[in-house]
């Protein structure tokens, strides 16, 4: 059996061409429609960040930090969260994406030793527990950050800096970078590589992780608007504050906007309006709707309720189903709730839409 395996060919490489882009974003639209032409524009008014860096974030080759963000939409007169792109957007297309920015795919083969040589550099650590991070940023000046992207196979080996390239051969107990690849093949044929070839290949890491950033990101913008807002103590006359800022998986955490909406004459007391951000029941309801909630009138088969949850709360269209039970539904995430099911308290009823 043992024979048989080792005759069995080495698992194939699924390579992704984009697999550079881990923070794929609003920027590059939003600097234009700002009036900034040119990268170097939106740099001076942003100095803290470094111009080599702003170029990254807006390529999306890093992931931008809160503060960062927070900095460049002020510089374009934008909210945070306007730089941020949902990659879960059915109509996101990466390629597309990456046409705009003139971001070129990987050479196949190129991505493809790649992924295999973080593969081997997986292999061989696992293999040495005495090759700890510490060790080889002390013994071979492999940065923790560089260990990363090459364990992810962040990019090609062309790409990286010659510094980088002599650790990695002084690491393997090479002399070229051909006996490297011949290294790194020669332990692929073995099939030793197999299982970690399976995690790196194609795009699904590459989406994992950028799903991952963004949605902390988001968590993160929306707790540091929290904790600058200062809501006030007293709401004017007639008008209702507006809250509203988007979270993962389609929920909305209750940030204030700062802004405010004119007071339906059916607003009860507790009444509160809330931005959706998101077209989440479809184009019917675009995002820059606002509606006005009030958690104590239940909502009715035919009408909007927006639902509390541990992370913030979602809205839902309400409906009934042949069995008269009272259903929520969205369409983006799709998702059916079954509200009968759920504590009263925590349902409120939309009673209003306003439209931008």
């Amino acid at each position: 059996m043992a024979e048989d395996a080792a005759l069995d060919p080495p698992r194939e490489i699924l390579t992704d061409p984009h697999r550079s882009i881990v923070f794929p974003n609003h920027l590059r639209r939003l600097r234009r429609a700002a009036g900034f032409a040119k990268l170097l524009g939106l740099a001076q008014r942003v100095p803290e960040i470094p111009y080599i860096r702003l170029s990254k974030i807006e390529r999306g080759e890093v992931v931008a930090r809160p503060d960062e963000i927070v900095r460049i939409a002020a510089a374009l007169d934008t909210a945070p969260e306007a730089v941020l792109l949902d990659i879960d957007d059915p109509g996101f297309d990466i390629g597309a994406w990456a046409s705009e920015q003139h971001i070129r795919g990987g050479e196949h083969e190129d991505d493809a030793f790649a992924i295999a040589l973080a593969a081997a550099i997986r292999h061989r650590r696992s293999r040495d527990p005495a090759l700890t991070i510490a060790r080889l940023e002390h013994d071979f000046g492999i940065a923790p950050v560089v260990l990363s992207r090459l364990e992810n196979a962040h990019k090609s080996l062309d790409r990286w800096n010659p510094f980088v390239v002599t650790a990695l051969l002084r690491l393997f107990g090479v002399e070229s970078i051909e006996a490297l690849r011949g290294s790194v093949e020669a332990l692929r044929r073995t099939g030793a590589l197999d299982e970690r070839i399976a995690v790196l290949s194609g795009p699904a890491p590459r989406i994992e992780r950028t799903r991952s950033k963004v949605a902390e990101l988001r968590t993160q913008l929306a707790k540091r608007a929290q904790a600058a807002a200062e809501p006030p103590a007293v709401a004017e006359p007639g008008r209702l504050p507006v809250y509203g800022s988007p979270l993962p998986d389609g929920l909305l955490a209750l940030v204030p906007t700062g802004r405010s909406v004119e007071a339906p004459g059916r607003a009860g007391p507790r009444c509160y309006a809330l931005r959706i951000c998101r077209p989440t029941l479809g184009a019917g309801l675009p995002a820059s709707a606002t509606l006005v909630v009030d958690p104590d009138r239940f909502p009715a088969a035919g009408g909007l309720a927006v639902v509390r949850e541990s992370g913030g709360v979602r809205l839902l269209a309400v409906s009934l189903d042949e069995h008269g039970t009272m259903l929520g539904r969205s369409l983006n995430p799709a998702q059916e709730i079954a509200l009968d099911a759920i504590d009263p308290a925590a349902i409120a009823g939309v009673v209003a839409a306003y439209f931008d």
